[in-house]
């Protein structure tokens, strides 16, 4: 009789294998809330949403999952927010929750929550008015190179987030005194936008998603995109290398949790994500916002976190130390 409960008992695990991975009520409340730090239509606001989406349509989990949008300090609200939760609260993160601690602009660090995911990368791109004087990106920096303040350039949401520091990698690269360079920090890339349009800036650096949205409303235009070749979306867009400057840079997204998560949860999302990105829903979602899948799951993510947190340091001049 025993043995027969236990073939019964087998039978049903193994019907279950490939059902949605959210029967553990004991992990999931009601309700998952993903915290976009920034305004909506933004590259964490995107992602959010994108993760909201893909879980909801292709059932990965029958729970209700909202976003919502904590706008400030280059991402500080929010993740100070999802820091003091103890629900079940998630936020995208990038290399902002690095590079923020590392400038001074925040206490927090990586450490600071739960690793979940790394999710996908994309290029970043320099974009001017389309009526701009500026014809091309090797022109931008040999004026650059000649006086430095030469131009102001837009950045959002902070400095030291990917955008700016990839325009400040080719800049050196270049031979531009960097730290003479004129930045104007924006909320979101609307107002960068919003800027270059009104003349306040003169030029500026972005991911090139956005950059694309307000190239294809015709307000600005692409001089450069940051990819090893040139895009299929972009053909006359030419690369950095295309300019003369040896540069391939990759912006990462991500999402974490608050700290002092249980094993039963971090194993619960290692298993959802992983569902997640192997959809066709969410290879579409790549497609459409011109991302690049880079999964990594929970544990391979704080690897990389604290890989990045090195690297960081290195290309922003940081003592090991000083951190």
């Amino acid at each position: 009789m025993r043995n027969k409960v236990l073939a019964v008992i087998m039978l049903f695990v193994i019907g279950c294998i490939g059902c949605s991975v959210n029967n553990d009520k004991d992990v999931l409340s009601e309700e998952v809330t993903i915290i976009a730090p920034s305004s909506r239509g933004g590259g964490w606001d995107l992602t959010a949403r994108a993760v909201q989406s893909t879980l909801e349509s292709e059932n990965v989990i029958s729970e209700n999952i909202r976003v919502i949008n904590k706008i400030g300090a280059g991402g500080e609200v929010g993740w100070k927010f999802t820091k003091q939760q103890e629900d079940h609260v998630l936020a995208i993160n990038s290399s902002l929750l690095i590079t923020n601690h590392l400038l001074g602009q925040s206490k927090m660090t990586y450490n600071d929550f739960t690793p979940i995911a790394t999710l996908a990368t994309e290029w970043e791109a320099v974009v001017v008015p389309k009526d701009s004087s500026i014809k091309s990106a090797k022109s931008l920096m040999e004026t650059l190179k000649a006086s430095s303040h030469a131009y102001k350039i837009g950045v959002s949401p902070r400095l030291g987030n990917d955008d700016q520091l990839s325009f400040v990698l080719a800049s050196k690269q270049a031979g531009v005194l960097t730290k003479e360079l004129d930045f104007y920090v924006y909320e979101n890339s609307d107002q960068v936008v919003e800027a270059l349009l009104n003349g306040q800036t003169d030029v500026a650096t972005m991911s090139l998603l956005e950059a694309k949205k307000h190239a294809d409303s015709g307000q600005v235009r692409l001089l450069v995109i940051s990819s090893e070749q040139r895009l299929d979306e972009f053909p006359d867009v030419p690369t950095w290398s295309e300019e003369g400057i040896h540069l391939v840079f990759k912006h990462w997204r991500g999402i974490m949790g608050p700290p002092n998560m249980t094993k039963e949860e971090i194993k619960f999302w290692d298993l959802t994500i992983e569902k997640m990105v192997k959809t066709e829903k969410w290879k579409t979602m790549l497609d459409e916002n011109m991302w690049t899948d880079f999964y990594k799951n929970s544990s391979e993510t704080s690897k990389f976190l604290e890989e990045q947190s090195k690297l960081y340091k290195q290309l922003m001049g940081v003592d090991q130390q000083d951190s």
